[in-house]
């Protein structure tokens, strides 16, 4: 599986990981830190046997997308393992999940998770992962007393790999 993600400035960045380690300190659930997982959203998750196809698509049409604002406003919970903050689904976000999976569709052979779909998918960065009952109580408890609503700035899209994750390319954007 490949990952298609947005990154942040370092203000934001530093707010989301703060929260990253925060929650595994207080749950003792420290998978987010020892998968290396860097404070992300994803915007597309896909199958492909051609991953460089999609490289060269990037290389050509990444110059298309520029940088843009997000506000990250709730905590959210994809029940029963994985805890989140949720950013409001505005235009920008909207326009790069149409621009993302339209150029990922473009390679023959590729398979779009219906999840990341536009319009069928929840935006949201990942605080805590594989989480049992009590972990997940404990973070939400940890979230509820040490986040805010906060913004940040999009600088960067990346290319991933799952299992273990594995950064495979990254674009600045302007």
């Amino acid at each position: 599986m490949y990952l298609i993600s947005i990154y942040f400035d370092e203000n934001a960045d530093n707010k989301i990981r703060r929260l990253i380690h925060k929650v595994a300190e207080k749950s003792e659930n420290r998978y987010m830190i020892e998968a290396g997982v860097p404070p992300h959203i994803t915007i597309s998750a896909f199958e492909t046997d051609q991953v460089n196809k999609v490289i060269d698509l990037f290389d050509c049409k990444v110059h298309d997308i520029k940088a843009g604002k997000l506000q990250w406003v709730s905590i959210g919970v994809f029940n029963p393992h994985v805890i989140f903050l949720s950013p409001v689904l505005n235009e920008y976000l909207h326009k790069l999940s149409v621009f993302v999976n339209e150029t990922v569709s473009c390679v023959d052979n590729v398979s779009i998770s219906r999840f990341y779909l536009p319009l069928q998918w929840m935006p949201h960065t990942t605080i805590g992962k594989k989480l049992s009952v009590e972990e997940m109580l404990m973070a939400f408890k940890t979230l509820q007393n040490n986040f805010r609503m906060f913004e940040g700035t999009v600088t960067k899209i990346g290319l991933a790999k799952t299992n273990p994750y594995q950064e495979l390319r990254n674009w600045d954007l302007k």
